[in-house]
């Protein structure tokens, strides 16, 4: 057990550190302004788990690597189009405004699809697989998820704040704002791994 609570204290530590400042926080922030936080927070942890189990999968098991520049590409493109599309905006009526606040099966798998395709090849994925060749898979995987979450919680204390406090046209080009930011840092990423 000893092995256990060192690769779970040792992978919190550090995934909550590198998770700080990066852009999963500007994305929960983002999400947070739009959608309650229970549903956000719901939706970062299912992916956060998800891609944190196929990372130390990846380490434990196999000690190769994603091809994480293409996926930067790709998630970062993605991006972009959601940044236009948050800046185009959307008018919602009364009804779909009632239905929104009492449904968060959209918010949650939104949430989750954005985190997923954000997190594979991060640096949080990578630190994910190199500690889990060196602790053992199960307290990394569940280190590395609970300090992801508690920085993305962090940011959605934030954002809700924010949320409560600014007008919705802020918000919507803030939040777009944030979008590109992350795309052109994924795309960033991307280019410089492939040169």
């Amino acid at each position: 057990m000893e092995g256990f609570f060192a690769a779970l204290v040792i992978s919190f530590g550090v995934i909550f550190v590198a998770e700080l400042g990066d852009k999963s926080q500007l994305m929960a922030l983002t999400f947070a302004t739009r959608f309650k936080p229970i549903p956000v927070l719901i939706g970062i942890t299912v992916a956060t788990a998800v891609v944190h189990l196929a990372s130390v999968a990846i380490g434990v098991g196999l000690g190769a690597v994603l091809p994480t520049e293409w996926i930067s590409l790709v998630a970062g493109v993605a991006f972009l189009g959601f940044g236009a599309w948050t800046l185009r905006g959307d008018k919602l009526t009364e009804e779909e405004k009632r239905k929104a606040e009492k449904t968060s099966k959209t918010a949650i798998v939104a949430v989750s699809v954005a985190f997923f395709l954000a997190e594979l090849g991060d640096k949080t994925m990578l630190a994910t697989i190199t500690l889990a060749t060196k602790y053992g898979w199960f307290g990394t995987w569940l280190g590395s998820t609970i300090g992801m979450v508690a920085a993305d919680a962090l940011a959605i204390l934030v954002g809700r704040m924010l949320g409560r406090r600014l007008p919705e046209k802020t918000i919507r080009y803030g939040a777009a704002i944030l979008f590109a930011i992350s795309g052109l840092w994924l795309i960033l990423e991307a280019v410089n791994e492939l040169t």
